[in-house]
C-alpha cells in the first residue's frame, strides 16, 4: 500500500528576509499528510538533505513548529552532518509514520540518498504505507525525473536540468509552476525530449495525493492548479488537472 502527498511549493512560517514570517500556506494540505496515518498523534520524520542539513532560511525549524502544532511528534533525519549508519537510518525511517523531504538541491539530495542506501529504504517506507510526502525537491523525489534548478546551488547557473527520481510515479514532476514562471517554457522543451512519461507541473499551495493506483488533487488555495502536460505526434498539450473529492485512476492520468 503506498501513500504519496506532493506539493508544489507552499510557505510554513520561515523567517522573511525582511524580518517577520512568511504565512502558513499549506496547512490543509498537512492536515491531510497526517489524516493518511491513520493516527491522531503520529510521527513525523523531516528530511532537510537538499538544504545539506543547514537550515541558513529557516525551513527545517519552521517545518518542525508547524506540524508539532498540528499534533506531530517530530524527528529530523540529518544525513549530511550525522555520520550514521545503514541500521540507524533505517530505524528512523521504517519506524515513523511519515515523512516529509524539504526543498534545495534535488541532484545532490539524490546522490547522497543513493550512496546511502537511502533510496531503498525510502522504497521500503512506501511499501510498508507509510506517507511519504514534501515540496520541491521533496516533491520531486517520488517521481521518475524531475524538472530541476540543482545547477544553480553549484554554478548560480539558470538552466534547469532533468533528475532522476525514486521512480514511485512514473512521471517527470515540475514544481514552483506558477511562481518560477521560466519554468513554463523550459518544461515545454524538456518533455519534447521526454517522450515516454508524462509531465506533472503544479503549483504552489497544490498537491497530487497518490493512495495506492488512484488520485486527487488538492489545494490549499482556491485558485492554486496542476496541470498534465506532454507531446503526442508534434502536438504539445497542457491540460488542468481538476480537483475533485473523490479519487480517480492514476494510470488514465500517466496516460497520454
Amino acid at each position: 500500500m503506498g501513500k504519496i502527498i506532493a506539493l508544489g511549493a507552499g510557505e510554513m512560517g520561515r523567517p522573511h528576509e525582511n524580518g517577520g514570517f512568511y504565512p502558513i500556506e499549506t496547512t490543509s494540505i498537512d492536515i491531510e499528510i497526517i489524516a493518511q496515518t491513520g493516527k491522531k498523534n503520529p510521527k513525523l520524520l523531516y528530511i532537510p538533505t537538499a538544504e545539506s542539513d543547514l537550515d541558513l532560511k529557516g525551513k527545517c525549524k519552521a517545518a518542525k513548529k508547524h506540524f508539532s502544532k498540528l499534533g506531530c511528534k517530530v524527528d529530523v533525519l540529518y544525513l549530511i552532518k550525522n555520520k550514521l549508519s545503514k541500521k540507524q537510518i533505517e530505524d528512523k525511517i521504517l519506524s515513523t509514520d511519515a515523512i516529509y523531504v524539504g526543498g534545495g538541491n534535488t541532484l545532490k539530495m539524490m546522490t547522497i540518498w543513493r550512496k546511502l542506501g537511502v533510496d531503498k529504504i525510502l522504497k521500503r517506507a512506501y511499501r510498508k504505507g507509510i506517507v511519504l510526502s514534501g515540496r520541491s525537491a521533496g516533491s520531486i523525489c517520488w517521481f521518475k525525473y524531475g524538472n530541476s534548478d540543482s545547477r544553480k546551488f553549484t554554478s548560480e547557473s539558470n538552466q534547469l536540468i532533468k533528475v532522476t527520481g525514486l521512480g514511485l510515479i512514473n512521471a517527470l514532476h515540475c514544481p514552483h509552476y506558477d511562481v518560477e514562471v521560466y519554468r513554463q517554457k523550459d518544461l515545454k522543451r524538456m518533455m519534447k525530449i521526454t517522450s515516454k512519461v508524462v509531465a506533472i507541473a503544479i503549483e504552489s499551495c497544490c498537491a497530487i495525493e497518490i493512495i495506492d493506483n488512484n488520485y486527487r488533487i488538492l489545494k490549499s488555495k482556491p485558485n492554486a492548479k496542476a496541470y498534465k502536460i506532454y507531446w503526442k505526434k508534434g502536438k504539445y498539450y497542457k491540460e488542468e488537472i481538476l480537483s475533485k473529492k473523490e479519487f480517480n485512476n492514476l494510470d488514465t492520468l500517466l496516460k497520454k
